[in-house]
Formats: structure tokens, C-alpha cells, sequence
């Protein structure tokens, strides 16, 4: 059966999922990069973006992998998107990816404000949905058949989908790196309660990747 999945999350030790002020220069807030590191290294990552080399078949390999691998359609906050607030003011803005996104499947935008879709190069259509969480997940199962969807993010999205029960599987990737502040994932959040427990663990020299999993 179709799973709703996050996988390849990063939190840092002190559980922040992104930095503070995300702007254009800062698509992950400021250091929100430091918590990639394990994997931006990655063959996985370098390939997403059409560049060769990068490690291949170690830890943070697999995971990287897996958490791009067998989704039919994505669900993305509006921060995730880019960093347009308020109403759009054109169509010039069309994500931080290029003309080709990662993401080869319809990909469904979480926003207060109407847009026209957004057909992108290699399969990537992004949808504009303002009728909350629940309307894109409904559409994107629709979309995404018999394969999963992915919850990608940002933290606030990934919290209102935990909150509200609708997430069956979690992969985080937690590493050994400080922010101090930035975007907390997990606060005031309780997975035991929610039904999650942990099914697999594997750490490599950047991080301890954790598979969370509704019983």
C-alpha cells in the first residue's frame, strides 16, 4: 500500500530542521546547509543536479537514495517553494531548481494565494493548492497511483502533516552540528504518542539516519 513519507530530513542536535531568515541567498536559512552535509556529498545528490562524481553506495548514499525513490507526486510548504510572501506577484518565480526540478512527478505547492500550474523540463508540474494539507494529500494520491508520496518540506509543512496523523513513515537524518536557533521539527511534538517507533538505524562519518515507522 501507498505510504505519505518523509525521508532524508535533516535535524540538528539542538533540533532545528532549518536556519533563521531564509532569503534568496539562504534557501535553507542562515547554516541551514550545515545540516546537509551528509548529503550533498552524495552521488545521489550530485546526479539530482547533473553533476557526476560523489560518494556512491556508503550509508548516506543509500539514504539519499531512498529518499528520492519510488514517489508519484510530492507535497511542498510555500517556503519550500521559494521565498516569495504574500500574494505572487508574476509567474517569474518557479523554484529554486532551474528549469529542470528534482522532482519528475506532480508536485503539489501548499499556499494561501491562487496560481496557474506550472508545467517545469523532465515531469515536474507544480501545483498550486489553497485548500490546505488535507486537499493536497488528497490530490496527491491521486496523482501518485500505486507509488508514495513525499511530504519534502519545509519544517512547518512536515509539522501540520505529523500533527495532524497523517504521516506513516520518517526517515531523519540526525547530525552532530549546533545551530543554536532556527526552525524547531519536533517541539511539542510527541512521536511515541503519535504511533511511531524506530525500525532501523545506520550512521555514517556525517550523520545518524533514523527510520521512524507508525506501528
Amino acid at each position: 500500500m501507498p505510504k505519505v513519507r518523509v525521508a532524508g530530513f535533516s535535524v540538528s542536535l539542538d533540533g532545528f530542521s532549518a536556519g533563521i531568515e531564509q532569503s534568496l541567498n539562504d534557501p535553507l536559512g542562515k547554516r541551514g546547509t550545515e545540516i546537509f552535509q551528509w548529503f550533498f556529498h552524495t552521488n545521489t545528490f550530485r546526479s539530482m543536479h547533473g553533476q557526476q562524481g560523489g560518494t556512491i553506495g556508503g550509508v548516506d548514499d543509500q539514504f539519499a537514495h531512498s529518499a528520492m525513490d519510488n514517489f508519484g507526486a510530492f507535497i511542498l510548504g510555500r517556503n519550500m517553494f521559494g521565498p516569495v510572501r504574500g500574494p505572487w506577484p508574476d509567474d517569474l518565480w518557479k523554484g529554486w531548481w532551474g528549469p529542470n526540478p528534482p522532482y519528475h512527478t506532480p508536485t503539489f505547492v501548499l499556499t494561501h494565494h491562487k496560481r496557474e500550474p506550472l508545467e517545469m523540463e523532465g515531469g515536474t508540474t507544480f501545483y498550486f493548492v489553497t485548500g490546505g494539507i488535507v486537499e493536497a494529500l488528497d490530490l496527491a494520491k491521486k496523482a501518485a497511483g500505486s507509488k508514495d508520496i513525499k511530504i519534502g518540506g519545509g519544517v512547518s509543512t512536515v509539522r501540520q502533516y505529523l500533527q495532524a496523523g497523517l504521516i506513516d513513515s520518517l526517515h531523519l537524518a540526525s547530525v552532530p552540528v549546533l545551530l543554536g536557533q532556527g526552525e524547531s521539527l519536533l517541539q511539542g511534538l510527541d512521536l511515541h504518542a503519535l504511533g511511531f517507533s524506530i525500525t532501523d538505524r545506520k550512521s555514517s562519518d556525517y550523520a545518524t539516519h533514523l527510520v521512524l515507522e507508525k506501528a
